[in-house]
């Protein structure tokens, strides 16, 4: 059996400029996005274990939100996905995978969840 570690920061509403129809063009739509990071895990981890043991949660959610370049239009959410998963990967060597899943807010009709899920390992070196 082998240990995993996944980090994880669900349902985080996040205005961004996306779209490809002429009334998602020009304003933000807000998008529910969860971000799973899975993590090459430590030996062990004691109560005194420090924090760079692991990866801080922030720093998905920073990758998720302020993260995103301000005033780029992203004509697919698998664009916004992306440039989620390159972000984890370029701030820690230790990411092995990102999951980003995507729902789009604004075109659900009966609150279904429509979007999509984009699952990237870390390009071979």
């Amino acid at each position: 059996m082998t240990d995993s570690l996944t980090l994880e920061v669900a349902d985080l509403e996040v205005d961004v400029l996306t779209g490809i129809y002429s009334e998602e063009t020009g304003k933000p739509q807000p998008l529910r996005i969860t971000v799973q990071a899975d993590y090459a895990i430590a030996d062990h981890y004691a109560p005194d274990t420090p924090l760079d043991a692991s990866k801080n949660y922030m720093d998905l959610k920073h990758a998720a939100s302020d993260g995103l370049p301000q005033g780029v239009h992203f004509m697919l959410i698998e664009a916004v996905a992306d440039h989620i998963c390159e972000t984890l990967f370029v701030q820690d060597q230790r990411v092995l995978a990102v999951t980003v899943k995507i729902v789009k807010l604004a075109i659900a009709e009966a609150n279904e969840q429509i979007g999509i899920t984009l699952h990237r390992q870390r390009p071979a070196q």
